[in-house]
């Protein structure tokens, strides 16, 4: 089969390999969607934490299963998805429920080789019924994942304002299930035109360019001189995590979805005296990846709207790079694949 391989930080190269042979436990799944992340972006660059190369990327994935072992419930040429956080079951996360932040995480596409491959095998486990979703819906389940798991990490209540640092993919998606959740969302970011896909796609009430000199006085107006109770930052960005401390409310919660390989500092007055709550929001769980399939069937969220760029699997390599451009205007690239 076909693969694609990140051979180092810049360099993708094609290769051939032999397809899975099926193993107690686990599935096979013909893959016909990757959807391309940040995680995959960064690991291009080189700046992606937790990365070893030759690595083959993709986790944002979608197909049909073909082959698998101690899967009740599934058919095969049923549509899939999948959890591609692989837990170990065992550790202290684990035991808790917490199967997101497990001790031994072997992440698809980052820790193990991913989905840019014509068969990929998974743990039967880790398999998500596709409920009737197409192939593109079913590969943005995972993005919008990690947004639902930060909006429930940060207990949302309905009439708050929220403030969303970060206007790419999981910003975006944070946004939507913060939307659901009854919140008056704010949304930051530098890019003009993702503060308007904001505004006219997906129904965000309040946008502010982070360039703007006047940023504190405009989240004031909004929130009536209160400040948001909720801050979550979905950039990855050192400079934009630590400024976001300044927007907080006195009680507020600030969640970081987007990882940083520095180190984070912030006024120990400042927080101290707002009793403000500073928490990590890593992968998702079961319960959110349920979240994300419900809210599309259910019409409170439109998948496709995400998707500006699409490819075939053998042009990913003559296109990659580009979409590290902000100029070129992509939101979420699509590749599809054996078709």
């Amino acid at each position: 089969m076909e693969t694609l391989v990140c051979i180092k930080p810049g360099t993708f190269e094609y290769a051939e390999q032999q397809r899975p042979v099926l193993k107690a436990g686990h599935a096979i799944i013909k893959i016909k969607r990757i959807g391309i992340c940040g995680t995959d972006l960064h690991a291009f660059e080189g700046t992606q934490p937790y990365f070893e190369y030759p690595r083959i990327l993709g986790h944002e994935l979608s197909g049909e299963l073909v082959e698998f072992d101690d899967a009740p419930g599934f058919e095969i040429n049923e549509k899939v998805t999948f959890i591609p956080y692989f837990s170990c079951g065992h550790c202290i996360a684990c035991r808790s429920g917490k199967t997101n932040c497990c001790v031994n995480m072997k992440v698809c596409g980052v820790h193990t080789d991913g989905g840019m491959v014509e068969y990929l095998m998974v743990p039967s486990s880790t398999l998500l019924h596709g409920e009737g979703l197409d192939f593109d819906a079913l590969a943005l389940v995972e993005p919008l994942a990690i947004g639902a798991h930060g909006v429930r990490r940060a207990a949302i209540q309905p009439g708050e304002f929220v403030l969303v640092v970060g206007a790419g993919p999981i910003g975006l998606g944070t946004m939507e299930f913060a939307r659901i959740n009854g919140a008056k969302v704010i949304a930051l970011d530098v890019n003009a035109d993702r503060l308007k896909f904001c505004r006219e796609h997906i129904q965000v009430g309040y946008t502010i360019n982070a360039s703007s000199d006047n940023v504190m006085q405009q989240l004031s107006e909004i929130t009536n001189g209160d400040m948001p109770t909720v801050v979550i930052d979905a950039t990855g960005n050192l400079k934009a995590m630590m400024n976001a401390f300044q927007y907080m409310a006195h009680g507020a919660r600030y969640v970081l979805i987007g990882l940083q390989k520095g180190d984070i500092s912030f006024s120990h007055p400042e927080f101290h005296k707002r009793e403000s709550t500073l928490m990590s929001s890593r992968n998702a769980t079961y319960r959110d990846f349920d979240h994300v399939i419900s809210s599309m069937k259910k019409g409170l969220i439109n998948p496709l709207t995400y998707i500006t760029h699409r490819v075939q699997f053998g042009q990913v390599k003559d296109h990659f790079e580009s979409w590290l451009n902000p100029q070129t205007g992509v939101i979420k690239a699509m590749v599809s694949i054996g078709e």
